[in-house]
């Protein structure tokens, strides 16, 4: 019989058993190992690099890439992992997202056969940690205009300038790093241990406490002519990259949302006031019902994203719909949620204000609502508003 309570539209009935069995083995992980130590790992600012391994175990890391020791999982079962891991913390999905759809992306879509060789089989495993350098200081949603430059020197390269907010950089073995040539824009793989790369992390952050976001300076750092990625030229690399992420960004949304809402739903059933559990409140029914709309129609939204995704029909446009709409409402339902459990719901005892403070980020990275807003109207009307 479906719970309505949870699966209001029987979307589990759209899963194969192989999606439904990825689903509890990730799951059944974040209650394990995330759920217990989320909130002393967010309180104090901690990454936890313990289980990068454990993930690389369970196969999550570059899980829809094929070969190298990846584990060539389709784009659906990607998105169902990325759920559950965000109904953890946006930061852990963040990590895999960092690692997988990023770093390992480009080297898998754009690297040379020696790269592929000698990084992505230590990525899988989480034995090597990888970066993804494309925000500068100056430069987030224009990376067009970045400033860090590559110049030919001899049959080498040198890199000099500087990348803000790259996840991972201070924890990273390789970093792929986007500069401007004479040529366009190139992407690089740079080993962190290189002379002249340092990665700062930012500290104070009142969102993604549980993850690492960095500074990143280049001063004079020499690579040799095989450190460029051979075969991209231009923003489509690091576009291509950002798209693997927004995909799993608009699955992973929902799983943030979906976890604040079983958690003021246990909560409105069991706490009283004057005399009747607030579940039992027209008001408090209301918030509930919005949000299940929304969860339930922002999961159909994934899944018919990752469907045509794994049926290599899926455009770049129809990313930035699941994208704006997924984390937008995800964001509005932990904080209505926040709302249920009143000043309950201040504290790290209860997850909804977490999600909604991490999910600013979510929707502040891989393309603003402003940008994704952009691409969907130059879709729609065939006119770019934006240069």
């Amino acid at each position: 019989m479906i719970d309505l309570a949870t699966d209001y539209l029987d979307i589990d009935s759209l899963l194969s058993h192989q999606e439904l069995d990825l689903r509890s083995q990730v799951r059944q992980f974040v209650d394990d190992r995330i759920r217990p130590n989320i909130n002393a790992w967010y309180e104090d600012a901690v990454f936890p690099q313990d289980l990068v391994k454990e993930m690389g175990i369970l196969g999550l890391l570059g899980m829809h890439l094929t070969g190298y020791g990846c584990g060539g999982r389709s784009a659906v079962e990607y998105g169902i992992a990325a759920m559950e891991l965000e109904a953890g913390d946006s930061g852990i999905r963040t990590f895999v997202s960092v690692q997988g759809s990023l770093a390992m992306s480009a080297i898998a879509k754009f690297g040379s056969e020696e790269h592929k060789r000698q990084w992505l089989p230590g990525m899988a495993a989480g034995e090597l940690i990888g970066c993804f350098g494309l925000t500068e200081p100056t430069a987030g949603s224009d990376p067009a205009n970045m400033l860090t430059r590559a110049e030919r020197v001899g049959q080498g390269w040198v890199l000099n300038g500087a990348k803000r907010w790259i996840g991972l950089a201070s924890i990273a073995d390789v970093a792929i790093i986007w500069a401007a040539t004479d040529d366009g824009i190139r992407g690089f793989v740079v080993p962190t241990d290189t002379e002249g790369f340092v990665a700062t992390p930012i500290p104070e952050k009142l969102s993604m406490r549980a993850s690492i976001q960095c500074d990143i300076t280049m001063e004079n750092v020499q690579l040799p002519g095989t450190a460029v990625l051979p075969e991209v030229t231009g923003l489509r690399g690091p576009f291509s990259c950002l798209n693997e992420a927004r995909y799993g960004i608009l699955w992973g949304a929902m799983g943030a949302a979906r976890d604040a809402y079983q958690t003021v739903l246990a909560y409105a059933n069991q706490r009283t006031q004057f005399g009747k559990p607030l579940a039992s409140f027209q008001l408090t029914q209301q918030k509930l019902v919005d949000m299940v709309l929304e969860i339930q129609k922002g999961t159909l939204v994934a899944l018919q994203t990752g469907r045509l995704k794994d049926s290599g029909r899926l455009r770049p446009e129809q990313i930035s719909f699941g994208k704006l709409n997924n984390v937008r409402q995800a964001i509005e339902i932990c904080r209505s949620a926040r709302t249920i459990l009143g000043g309950n719901g201040i504290t790290l005892e209860y997850s909804p204000l977490r999600h909604a403070n991490n999910l600013e980020s979510v929707r502040t990275y891989e393309g603003t609502d402003e940008i994704h807003t952009l691409i969907m109207g130059r879709a729609i009307t065939g006119i770019q508003s934006f240069s």
